[in-house]
Formats: structure tokens, C-alpha cells, sequence
């Protein structure tokens, strides 16, 4: 693919910020290498089928002087993240770091090793696991932790851990109440557009290199073998619960709402060492991803840290995270806790200050200022959440997509939009033409604005598409924030060369499997085409053999509602089948056995054949 070397206008913005940033502190690098045990002989992780689902010898590059096409505040954080072993955090507790987007922690027991956040895929999990091994010896598994509810922390939990052990009480799994059900809505009811965005966001299908992907701050990017589930065993519920694990004390505090809806921290007292979850990493994290999710909120997040050092700071000597490196000694873990609290506290307060003085969501984002004490810490960078993105997120939170302005609350769709626009200006060639002379302006954002339009106005037009292309690259080259570059970088891969579709699938059958009667029937519903549907009056009475219970469906108006109930007799159709079976059969599997339809069976092809499932593959930078 054709790449271009940075434009003057980023060469001069890195070198200001050479100049300005304090690249002379490099406290973080000793931290990243401290306790350095050893690596992967081999570093390239595959599946049974031999495909590569993680290589961290392909950051490699990652070496010296940031290149002019990476910020280098960002060089220097893929740098760190990008670090790969076993490291010792303290005496019985290692990590596996740089072997997938997040890290994997283990605690030393009596008789073996409690895991903690397996990481997302099996096989990344499994490499972790034998790495360990190979330095701390055959230890056997005796307990698992998830300490919240995201894919990364759980989905390699196979390549640990049997569900026949966990399900038989050998090895018991620990997760913050409602973990399960938070994790298996995100990845199913809008996991097909959130996981496609994902590609986008962690860049996983560009190309690594000084112009290609480099990182996504928080880690490198996401491994894509496969993910799956270990149900747990033990839901924590209350601050302050201790629960024994291989003759480990652990003390939980539950922090739900923070970076996922169920999450905990805890303290291991027997190593003084605290497990801060995700909700204290090294930089700036989101409080709405790019892939999206549910807007999270930044002042119960600064309250779980406050309550967090009074809790535990006099009581550890050591705070370790699901991603990044640790912080070693009591007043430095105190104080860094400390910031990462302020930091979000600073953004929740001051967003609210001036969106009641009536300031919208990109207005204040614009010129939002952090504290200079804050700016001065590198953990508090804009790597993986941004500043920018943060405070539109609080003003959604709060006040929702409407910014109160009458003109903006009944606007064209974007592609109507466009078609007037450029009509409006004169042309797409037209458009092009002040495009291009933004562009060597290097004014980046407002070509990348006039292209929008442009593209969407005429898809095909060769020349918009090229310069579209073009400056997204350099604002990709400018960006800190590594998933910003990401998403740039993706779009202008897109556009020269065509959908790359979607690298990692969030919702994987072992996970699916998860979903209660009810999620199913959630799931389905949101499938449903409604204007295909408005005609159906439907009554379906559907038994799950194999856990004994049994739904009314019914589908009227386009909407699909379940209700538990035993079989009437007036259903038109009772289908019996047990829960696997749904699930197949709503995957495509309509002819396979183990369907008993007593009745009209015409009513449930007439329900399947209203289903329209996502689109894994849908555009996103053209119409």
C-alpha cells in the first residue's frame, strides 16, 4: 500500500513536542524492566491450525528515536508497552506482560498459582501459563480471578483453566458480581458493530511499523485466537469480603461503574501488594471507547480511588494493574493513585462548570486545559481514552446527544448532509480543490471535514478518496493518542484498499453459550427487521428441554417478547429444543436434529425468516 512521509506541519508539531514534553524522566522505563525474568523462545503464539494469533517480535521496530511519523510521546508509551516476559513483581507474584493486549498476573499459593485476567485468547493464555512455568516450575492452577468484565481479562480463561475443574470445585473462580451477564450483553447485542469498530481502534489488521499501527497505549493491540469463558464460582459482592484461594487472603472492594460495570480491586496482605484492576493504568483511559459502550462514569471512578488509599495505602508496598507495569514503594503507589483520582475528578468538575454555562461537548473539549502538575505525569497522557473524546463523553452522559441548539436537533443524515454541502460549495472537484489547499496548509482536520463530505457525496470520485485517504495518514502521524491513530490509519486503509472487515469477533460461540433464556430472546429480538415484521401476529410457546423451562414468544408490531410461562395449548406452533440447539439454529443451523415443532411449524420459519443479523463488514469511512 502507498504511504507518504509526514507533512512539514507534523515534522514541526513533533519537534515542539520534543521540546516541551519531559522526556528526562524515565522512571517508567526502569519500572517496565524491573524483575525481568525471560521471554518467549519462539515469540510467535498460533492456533491448532497454525495461523499466528500473536507476534510480539513484529514491534520489534519499536527502538531509539520516535520517527517523524509517530508523536513521540506515543513512540515512547509503544515502547514501554511493547516489552515482553515474565516479570517478578515481587517474590510470588510474577507477570506475563506484552503477550496480548492486557497482562496476565500470577500469585503464588501454598500448592500452585492463582491466575488473574487470563487474557482474550486461549492460546495467548496457554504461552503465558508455560512461561511461567518454565521459570517458577510445574505449578499446577489452583485458582483464577477475573477482575472485571471485558473480554481481555477473561476470554483466554481455556487456555488456563477446564470448565470440568472450575465446575468441580478443583479450581475456584473469583469475578465482581454480575460479571458474567455485563460481559455477555457488551460482546452479543452490539457486539457486531462494537467488535468491527474494535478493528478500527486497536488496529489489528494494519500493518506494524513507524507508518503503520505502533500501538493503542494501553497495550499493543488485540490477539485474535480464541476467546471463551470459565464461568466463576464465587461472585464477589461487599467491600471488604476476604476470601482464601490456595492459602492466599484476599480483600476485595467492589468498584462497579468505573472503567467496566463489574470490577474490583484487591489486596493480596500476604505479598503487601494491591491489584488496582484497570482503574489505575498508566495513562489517561476512556470514559467512552471508540469502539463504543455504555458512557462510564468519572466521579464514582474518583470515589473508588479515594476510598481506595484509605482502604489500603498504609498497607501496601506494591500496586500492580491488568495492564502496564507496576509502581513499587508506599508513597509513590499513594501518590500515583492519588493523580490518577485527580485526573478524573478534573474532568468530570470542570466539563460540568462550563457545561452549565452552557457550553456544548466540543466546545469545551477544544479548549480544555489539564492541571500543568497533571500534564507533567506521563500516566496521565491521552494514549488510550484522550481528553477530547473524555469530556464529549461526560457532556453525553449528562445531556445526551443534543447540545440544545435548535438547528442541530433535526439535521440531514450525513450522506443528505454531504450531497448539500458539496453542492452548496460547487462541486466535488471543487471540495477537492480547497481540500488540497487545507491540506498543504496543514490544516488536516478541516480537509479531513471537507473530504467527509466529499466521499459521501460521490463514493467513487478517485481523487477525493485519495486525498481522504492521504490526510488521514498524516493525522494519524500526529496523534498521541494511539487509538485515535488507529482509527485514522484504518480509514485510510480502507479507502485505498478496501474493508478489512472485522479481525477479532468478540461474540465467540463459548461466550454466546453464556447468555441466559433471556438474553437469547433479548438478542433475537434486536434482529428482527422491523418493517418486515409489522404484519406478523405470532404466538410460539418454546421449550428448553434441557433446563426445564419454557417461553411464550410472541411477535406483533415488529416487537419480540418472551415471557416465561408453561405451555398453554394456543400457541400456534411449541417448539421444543434444548439451549444449544436455539443457539444453532439462530446461528444458521436450521436443519440439524434435535427440533421437536408440534403445531403450525410454517410460525417459527416465518420468525426465522424476519431475522436480519448484523453486518460484520459494514463501511464506515464512505456511505
Amino acid at each position: 500500500m502507498r504511504q507518504n512521509d509526514p507533512i512539514p506541519a507534523i515534522e514541526a508539531a513533533h519537534a515542539r513536542h520534543l521540546a516541551t514534553l519531559p522526556f528526562d524522566d524515565t522512571q517508567d522505563f526502569e519500572d517496565a524492566d524491573r524483575g525481568f525474568l525471560g521471554t518467549l523462545a519462539d515469540p510467535v503464539i498460533r492456533d491448532d491450525a497454525g495461523a499466528v494469533v500473536w507476534d510480539p517480535s513484529s514491534y520489534d521496530f519499536l527502538a531509539g528515536d520516535a520517527p517523524t511519523s509517530v508523536h513521540p510521546s506515543l513512540w515512547r508509551q509503544s515502547t514501554l508497552a511493547a516489552k515482553h516476559g515474565l516479570y517478578e513483581v515481587v517474590e510470588g507474584i510474577y507477570q506475563a506482560r506484552g503477550l496480548d493486549l492486557s497482562v496476565m498476573s500470577f500469585i503464588e499459593g501454598d500448592t500452585g498459582v492463582i491466575v488473574v485476567d487470563p487474557l482474550i485468547s486461549k492460546e495467548t493464555a496457554a504461552a503465558a501459563l508455560a512461561l511461567y512455568r518454565e521459570h517458577r516450575g510445574d505449578r499446577p492452577v489452583t485458582g483464577m480471578i477475573y477482575t472485571h468484565s471485558h473480554l481481555d481479562h477473561f476470554g483466554g480463561a481455556l487456555g488456563v483453566v477446564s470448565k470440568a475443574d472450575a465446575a468441580a470445585g478443583r479450581v475456584p473462580v473469583l469475578a465482581p458480581e454480575g460479571l458474567v451477564a455485563h460481559a455477555v450483553a457488551e460482546n452479543v447485542y452490539a457486539g457486531t458493530a462494537m467488535a468491527r469498530r474494535a478493528g478500527y481502534m486497536y488496529g489489528a489488521a494494519l500493518a506494524r511499523g513507524p507508518q503503520g499501527q505502533v500501538g493503542a497505549g494501553l497495550g499493543q493491540t488485540t490477539s485474535t485466537g480464541h476467546p471463551g469463558i470459565v464461568v466463576p464460582t464465587h461472585e464477589v459482592t461487599t467491600t471488604g469480603e476476604r476470601v482464601t484461594v490456595d492459602g492466599v487472603e484476599l480483600e476485595f472492594q467492589m468498584a462497579p461503574g468505573t472503567e467496566a460495570p463489574a470490577e474490583f480491586h484487591f489486596l493480596i496482605p500476604r505479598y503487601s501488594a494491591l491489584c488496582m484492576a484497570e482503574n489505575v493504568t498508566h495513562n489517561l483511559h476512556n470514559l467512552l471507547t471508540l469502539r463504543g459502550a455504555l458512557v462510564r462514569d468519572p466521579n464514582i471512578w474518583a470515589h473508588y480511588l479515594t476510598e481506595a488509599i484509605a482502604l489500603f495505602g498504609d498497607r501496601a508496598v506494591v500496586m500492580f494493574a491488568s495492564h502496564h507495569w507496576p509502581t513499587w514503594g508506599r508513597e509513590r503507589l499513594v501518590e500515583y493513585i492519588g493523580i490518577q483520582r485527580d485526573l478524573y475528578k478534573y474532568l468530570h468538575d470542570q466539563t460540568l462548570r462550563q457545561l452549565n454555562k452552557g457550553l456544548t461537548g466540543a466546545e469545551i473539549a477544544e479548549d480544555f486545559a489539564m492541571p500543568p502538575a497533571l500534564e507533567r505525569v506521563w500516566g496521565t497522557h491521552g494514549y488510550y481514552g484522550s481528553v477530547s473524546h473524555n469530556v464529549k463523553a461526560i457532556y453525553q452522559r449528562y445531556l445526551g446527544w443534543f447540545d440544545g441548539n435548535p438547528a442541530r436537533l433535526w439535521p440531514h443524515p450525513p450522506q443528505a448532509l454531504a450531497q448539500r454541502y458539496v453542492a452548496a460549495i460547487g462541486g466535488v472537484d471543487r471540495v477537492v480543490d480547497l481540500a488540497r489547499a487545507a491540506y498543504e496548509e496543514g490544516d488536516l482536520r478541516w480537509a479531513a471535514t471537507l473530504l467527509d463530505h466529499a466521499v459521501f457525496a460521490d463514493p467513487r470520485h478517485a481523487a477525493a478518496r485519495a486525498l481522504y485517504a492521504d490526510t488521514l495518514e498524516q493525522l494519524g502521524y500526529g496523534a498521541e493518542n494511539g487509538t485515535w491513530r488507529n482509527f485514522y490509519l484504518s480509514g485510510a486503509t480502507e479507502l485505498r484498499e478496501g474493508t478489512f472487515g472485522t479481525p477479532t469477533r468478540t461474540a465467540a460461540p463459548d461466550l454466546v453459550a453464556q447468555l441466559t433464556p433471556e438474553q437469547i430472546f433479548d438478542a433475537i429480538a434486536i434482529t428482527v427487521d422491523g418493517p418486515r415484521a409489522w404484519d406478523l401476529d405470532l404466538a410460539l410457546d418454546v421449550v428448553l428441554t434441557d433446563l426445564d423451562r419454557s417461553f411464550r414468544v410472541t411477535l406483533r408490531h415488529g416487537v419480540l417478547v418472551a415471557v416465561e410461562q408453561p405451555p398453554s395449548g394456543d400457541a400456534q406452533a411449541t417448539v421444543s429444543l434444548a439451549k444449544p440447539r436455539l443457539l444453532a439454529m439462530l446461528a444458521g443451523d436450521r436443519d440439524a436434529p434435535g427440533v421437536a415443532i408440534a403445531g403450525d411449524a410454517s410460525a417459527l420459519d416465518r420468525l426465522l425468516g424476519v431475522l436480519d443479523p448484523g453486518d460484520p463488514d459494514f463501511e464506515i469511512v464512505v456511505p
